[in-house]
């Protein structure tokens, strides 16, 4: 119990930490915007896309895989090894880190160049020193992950967040006023995000430095004995590396698919009868409004996995596998339950929620983009979670294929429907590259692990409830709007649309006793909805 307590206060600590790091990056890209305007914000998301994808390629995979093994070897009552695989991986994501920090520096132009941005030379070079802590402090999460502990996760991420809003935006504007060029202005501002990794990252050594790990495995103690031989440092090294790559390379491929997606759509843009500044002017809007709001719903279903993964590990590392079945079979229900109604809601609530946050000539535009985006994101939100259950389970090569099929799927569709439908091309050129991911992984979730979910219950009673919702959203925003003005009748919508998705969940027993159990205070739950006839 003890393990599943910890398992759910996590996944509800990182959810909540999750929400506020996106609040605060919309905090930071809304006066951003304003400041540098559609251009500015080409430049800089343009650096952020190589860095993000710099980021996946070096730790992604390293991270999750520390997670496993300092799960695996917990489960095994294998203390010293545990400190091995720590000593291990900081040098590891110390040279990958210094590396890849030299590569974006010295290579800043002809990045640049590559995805047809010259002026982002020096906003790639602003930001490439975080990638460096970024690696440190990517070993130091998947340590605490493997303990299923994810407060430091969540501080230092909200740190990085804080940083980035408080310091990047005081830059930007203070270079601003110096008359400086706008690229340069949005290099100034990615050095936010530099300050508040290196923050986070002092946190997580002080956390480590006073951290008990004997407390946390106290649980395993049943399992208490002689220890195993332990493995030395390159055997250590050398199965991280064995069962990251895979991780890596499944994570690092939609991040370089992105990259050649802002050539693709920006060439593409210009065949369809727009100059470079106009296509880099959209290209901005897309991903300064209509990204960020697509990539707010996934935050919800980050935490599960992120908690799931040690957790599936564990248990199967003790073969008991109808415990890891368990808790696969409820993190899926729960991701489809959370993605439907935010996949809707950003769907039919598109130009009212942009209207939110920025200014309206960029909401005419943002908004029909965000539109066409926003039925994506279950499929976004279903691929993380089975990514998480293939990894966990042990068949972490499974997603590659899958990842690269949709990859192809989204640059050649992108390719061919942008000069056809314009700024509309590229996200449904996502919605087709993601839905083609989901359903090769449900396969290799159903083949490899025997976990099939239901069809009635995982994707036919939250698309009913997620469309009764989505109607009671725009009818509620049409009625209120002219009497309260936008603001209000947003949130109106979005409360009323939320009571009627809630009730409709309940009303047609989407959840079961197993899926509630599982959730602190579970018995007290269920006992109130099996009173209430909501629940199988």
């Amino acid at each position: 119990m003890s393990t599943q307590k910890r398992f759910f206060s996590g996944m509800l600590l990182l959810t909540f930490s999750n929400i506020v790091i996106k609040a605060v990056g919309l905090l930071f890209k809304i006066p951003l915007t304003n400041l540098i305007g559609e251009t500015g914000m080409g430049y800089f998301n343009s650096a952020y896309t190589i860095y993000a994808w710099f980021y996946m390629l070096t730790t992604a995979g390293l991270s999750v895989a520390v997670s496993m093994m300092v799960s695996e070897y917990r489960a095994r009552a294998n203390a010293k090894q545990i400190k091995i695989v720590l000593r291990t991986v900081l040098l590891l994501f110390f040279a990958i880190g210094l590396v890849g920090t030299l590569i974006m520096v010295i290579g800043a132009d002809k990045l640049a160049g590559f995805i047809r941005a010259p002026e982002a030379a020096v906003c790639i070079a602003a930001i490439a020193p975080s990638l460096f802590f970024s690696c440190l402090a990517s070993a130091l999460r998947g340590y605490f992950q493997g303990y299923q502990i994810m407060f430091p996760t969540a501080v230092s991420q909200v740190m990085e967040a804080c940083g980035k809003l408080f310091i990047g935006i005081s830059i930007a504007k203070y270079t601003l006023s110096l008359g400086m060029d706008i690229s340069e202005v949005a290099a100034c501002a990615l050095l936010g995000i530099f300050v508040g990794i290196a923050a986070g990252f002092l946190f997580l050594c002080g956390t480590k430095f006073f951290f008990n790990d004997k407390k946390y495995d106290a649980e395993y103690s049943r399992l208490d004995g002689e220890e195993e031989n332990l493995l030395p440092t390159h055997k250590i090294a050398s199965r991280l590396i064995k069962l990251a790559v895979p991780i890596t390379i499944s994570s690092s491929v939609m991040s370089l698919t992105n990259i050649f997606d802002t050539l693709v759509m920006t060439d593409r843009l210009m065949a369809f009868g727009y100059s470079n500044a106009d296509a880099i002017k959209i290209y901005g809007n897309y991903t300064s409004l209509a990204v960020p709001m697509f990539n707010l719903p996934p935050v919800l279903i980050y935490a599960i996995t992120y908690s799931v993964v040690p957790l599936i590990t564990a248990a199967v590392t003790r073969r008991e596998y109808d415990e890891a079945k368990k808790y696969m079979h409820s993190s899926i229900k729960l991701t489809s339950l959370i993605a439907m109604p935010c996949a809707v809601g950003l769907t039919v609530l598109s130009y009212q929620i942009l209207d939110l946050f920025f200014a309206r000539e960029l909401v005419d535009n943002g908004a029909s983009m965000l539109t066409v985006l926003a039925p994506s994101v279950f499929f976004v939100c279903m691929l993380a979670i089975t990514n998480a259950i293939l990894q966990a389970y042990g068949y972490e090569k499974k997603p590659i294929s899958s990842m690269l099929a949709g990859s192809a799927v989204k640059l050649v569709s992108s390719y061919l429907l942008i000069p056809v439908l314009g700024k509309y091309g590229s996200p449904v050129g996502t919605f087709l590259c993601y839905a083609t991911i989901v359903v090769m992984n449900m396969y290799f979730v159903a083949k490899y692990t025997s976990v099939v979910p239901s069809m009635l219950n995982v994707y036919v009673k939250p698309l009913v409830a997620g469309a009764l919702c989505g109607i009671v959203a725009i009818a509620t925003s049409h009625v209120l709007v002219d009497i309260t003005g936008n603001t209000v009748a947003t949130v109106a919508a979005i409360g009323a649309a939320a009571i009627v998705y809630l009730a409709s969940v309940l009303v047609m027993k989407c959840l079961d006793k197993d899926d509630i159990m599982i959730l602190p205070k579970g018995e007290k739950i269920y006992s109130v909805f099996k009173r209430l006839r909501v629940v199988k």
